[in-house]
């Protein structure tokens, strides 16, 4: 079972007050993209082994999105932070690497 906090509103609850909504940081496909680059954005996603980075909604909360970063094989959460932000933050990234040394990072 996963504890996710909240960033926006800071409740720290089970898995079972969010909602999952897919992967985190994916580089839109706007108008004037190639048929290639909407396939990819529509259709491929990573499913790692390990180290992910996921975007949840505080459904029965604030109700607001917001990333985390999780471990696949032992659901555990190294962190949470705002859905505006672009890469992981410095501390989660910290995180991840003193716990996963062979981490091959963010990408």
């Amino acid at each position: 079972m996963l504890l996710l906090t909240c960033p926006c509103c800071g409740v720290t609850a089970e898995e079972t007050e969010f909602a999952p909504g897919g992967e985190a940081h994916l580089k839109r496909s706007g108008p004037g993209s190639s048929d290639a680059e909407f396939d990819s954005y529509m259709f491929n996603r990573k499913n790692p082994r390990g180290v992910h980075f996921e975007r949840w909604r505080h459904a029965y909360g604030c109700g607001k999105w917001f990333l985390a970063a999780r471990c696949t094989m032992t659901l555990e959460v190294f962190g949470t932070y705002p859905a505006q932000t672009v890469e992981p933050p410095a501390e989660i990234v910290a995180a991840i690497k003193a716990k996963r040394p062979d981490w091959e990072g963010f990408a």
